[in-house]
Formats: structure tokens, sequence, C-alpha cells
């Protein structure tokens, strides 16, 4: 069965509960399957690196999952209205990937966490993007046809998933982030579908 691959950096475990959200709507398309992955941190030369495999939760990606992955869904806690460092700088090392073209023509979404309902989700999904268009993306967000687009008091952005966290930093999305990330879960799933045929 294709992949859809769900490549996220999380720090507090809100990225990751969407992620698994988003795996859950992939799941939801026949024939295809979410392939969770994560990012180590980033840190000062001075401090230890991070261990080959994280302790808890998914695998660290590898660049053979982006070749394999018939879709790619990114996601990343927001730091003042961009993407978290551990994600710029897997980025910034996907040259030779960018030069083959590894990702022209796969759909391709976003998704992100803040602490509060201003602290720059829109900016940070945006900015994630930019990226992806260099690579040949099929751009895919969460379309208004999507109910709870229209009536969520918390996250959940046209551009793509979202969460809001709150002061308290509680991980688990609200019932229509977590729609609305098993819709752009499906979305990407199902474009990816139509794309291989």
């Amino acid at each position: 069965m294709p992949d859809i691959l769900i490549l996220y950096y999380s720090r507090g475990g809100s990225v990751a509960q969407l992620a698994r959200q988003i795996a859950r709507g992939v799941e939801e398309v026949d024939g295809m399957q979410a392939r969770l992955r994560t990012l180590p941190p980033v840190a000062p030369i001075t401090q230890v690196a991070a261990p080959p495999e994280p302790e808890q939760g998914a695998p660290y990606v590898e660049k053979h999952d982006l070749a394999e992955c018939a879709g790619l869904l990114l996601g990343s806690p927001t730091r003042f209205g961009n993407m978290a460092a551990p994600v710029k700088h897997f980025l910034d090392t996907l040259g030779a990937e960018w030069a083959s073209g590894t990702l022209v023509g796969k759909p391709a979404g976003v998704f992100t966490s803040t602490a509060t309902q201003h602290g720059g989700q829109e900016a940070t999904l945006l900015t994630m993007l930019v990226p992806l268009l260099h690579h040949g993306c099929v751009i895919a967000g969460i379309p208004f046809t999507e109910p709870a687009l229209s009536t969520t008091r918390s996250g959940g952005t046209p551009y793509g998933a979202s969460h809001v966290a709150g002061a308290d930093d509680a991980p688990h999305p609200s019932p229509e982030e977590a729609q609305l990330a098993r819709a752009l879960g499906r979305r990407v799933a199902s474009l990816a579908r139509k794309l291989q045929a």
C-alpha cells in the first residue's frame, strides 16, 4: 500500500497528537497507509547529540522515507510565526532531493500547534509551505466544505490543521481540531491516490 509520510517535530506533545489524528484520516482512504516519522531536536554544539532513535513515539525520519512516500504532511510547533529549528534544519539538508525531484508531483500539507490563539499559526503554516513549493509538491489545504472550519473556536485553518494548546500546554486537540486534522489526512491521501492513478 502507498504510504503518506507524516513528518513532524513535537516538543510538548500536541503536534504529535495532531499527527496521530492526521494518520487516522489517511487510513480512512482505501489503499493508503500512514508512515509516522519524527525529527530529532537540534542543539548548540556544546550539548549532547540526540540518541540514534527516540525513546518513545515515531522513529526518526530517513531520506528514503521521502522517496518512498506518495504524499507528505509536515508538522511543527510554532516559533514566533515560523517553523521550529529542527524542521527548518531538516529541510535545509534536502538539496539532493530537491535537485533530483524526489517530491515533485506529490501532494503535501502542513500542521502546527501554538500556545495561544494568536501565536502565529497561519504564518507558520504558510512559511512551511514555501519549501514544499520549491520541491514541486502539490499543495493541499483544508477547504471550507469541511463544516468544522467555519465553526471552530480554537485551531483549524484553510492553510492546514492546527491546535491551540493554551497556557497549560494541553496536548490533546479539541473535537473540531481533531476532525480537521483527519480531514487534512484524508485529503492528502485521496489526492495521492488520484495522482498515482
